[in-house]
């Protein structure tokens, strides 16, 4: 990049003024593959910065300066580029094999412009093209070129929809659907061929009158009951026991960074001692999310977005609220428990009158009130990044934390869920 460049870079926005959030990416399966990575200015809370270069340099570099890893964890990042951003040289901050660049509805398919992703894809960097509404000449010249074709269902009739995909299967491209929203959405786009998925269907409760727990789940369950009435550690140790793949992943747990053991636990009765009964209560409600026969295998997006909410929820909370260690133990509840109502298929009230919780955590989870319920609606804002001046700036404004601090923490519960999730599960 020329010296020009680099100054241009720098002026429209700060480093580290603006927000982070990313949005899965699943398959077929259900497991995570990907996120696309959204930056919204925090000065003006829209989604553009100004010159393409200018914020897109920005945000990479002080992106990679924080790890790239730890933002995307052990998937692939989707990110944004438009015509400017490629004729750039700031693709040296990007690890090649982990970042799939997006070009923008925008971009037109110039002579210089495919020669530029031609190199580039030499040198081992991936393509989805975006915006697509048709199959336009534009698109017919940069579909040679590009690995993935990314739909809007909010932008074309379903008849469209039906023409184009398997149009660009027999291309050989991999289609991603985004804003899947609804589980009918979803089931569409199963029908249709797509391959990834992106958007929150997953998190959206289906209440079906009570989805029958698997034996590991109500084990868990079981334990979280003994956990919450002081049983003896010997009761809940014996208990343990009885589920080899509870009692292998809770030793799983102890011995990963996210728990910081300073030597390798290897008895039931040691890991009890170590994490205590509020860390045994987190990690219990880290595994009612784990799918019992996909341990070790595939990432669960629900499990992903339960652990960063509530390691999120539970940093703020430390951040706003220093010396009161309770209060962030139950801002991580809160975040955890704030996904149960999709995760057991059942209303969060009645979710409610099954566990006994205080007041505070209550009224966070209906309502959305009081110190944790501000908490989670910045988590769930953040993680939308719909209209951030509207959800997000106010609510920051109401805790008094800044941009800053938030990406920071932002930062810390990417990085905390992807170890637990990752090592432990």
């Amino acid at each position: 990049m020329t010296n020009s460049a680099l100054e241009n870079a720098s002026q429209p926005v700060r480093p580290r003024d603006f927000y982070l959030g990313r949005q899965p990416v699943i398959d077929r399966q259900q497991a995570l593959f990907g996120y696309e990575l959204l930056f919204r200015s925090a000065a003006r809370g829209s989604a553009e910065f100004g010159s393409g270069l200018a914020a897109t340099a920005a945000v990479i570099a002080h992106t990679a300066q924080l790890g790239l890893e730890k933002v995307i964890g052990a998937a692939v990042g989707f990110i944004n580029v438009d015509a400017e951003v490629l004729a750039s040289d700031i693709f040296a901050f990007l690890p090649r094999d982990r970042v799939i660049l997006e070009l923008v509805g925008t971009v037109q398919a110039t002579d210089a412009l495919l020669a530029r992703i031609a190199e580039l894809a030499g040198h081992g960097f991936r393509f989805c093209a975006a915006g697509i509404a048709s199959d336009t000449p534009n698109v017919q010249r940069l579909l040679p070129l590009v690995d993935f074709v990314k739909l809007d269902l909010h932008d074309m009739p379903q008849a469209t929809l039906a023409r184009l995909v398997p149009l660009w299967r027999r291309a050989g491209k991999k289609l991603v659907a985004e804003k899947v929203e609804t589980r009918e959405e979803y089931k569409l786009c199963m029908e249709l061929g797509f391959d990834y998925f992106q958007g929150y269907h997953f998190a959206k409760p289906a209440v079906l009158g009570g989805r029958k727990l698997s034996p590991s789940q109500l084990a868990v369950v079981e334990l979280m009951n003994m956990v919450t009435s002081d049983a003896e550690n010997k009761v809940i140790e014996k208990a343990v026991k009885k589920d080899a793949a509870l009692a292998l992943n809770l030793l799983r747990l102890v011995n990963t960074p996210a728990v910081g053991a300073r030597q390798r636990i290897d008895s039931l009765g040691q890991a009890l001692m170590l994490l205590g009964r509020r860390q045994l209560q987190r990690w219990l409600q880290i595994l009612l999310y784990a799918e019992p026969g996909a341990r070790g295998h595939t990432l669960s997006p629900l499990l992903m977005l339960a652990t960063t909410r509530g390691r999120l929820m539970e940093l703020l909370a430390q951040r706003l609220r220093p010396g009161q260690r309770n209060l962030s133990e139950i801002a991580f509840t809160v975040g955890m428990m704030s996904l149960m109502d999709v995760l057991f298929e059942v209303r969060m009230d009645d979710l409610m009158e099954q566990i006994p919780m205080i007041d505070d955590v209550s009224e966070a989870l209906l309502y959305r009130s009081g110190f944790f319920g501000e908490l989670l609606k910045l988590a769930e804002s953040i993680e939308r990044m719909d209209d951030v001046a509207v959800e997000v700036a106010p609510t920051l404004k109401t805790l008094a934390i800044s941009s800053d601090d938030l990406l920071d923490l932002e930062v810390a519960a990417f990085e905390w869920s992807d170890n637990v999730v990752r090592y432990a599960i």
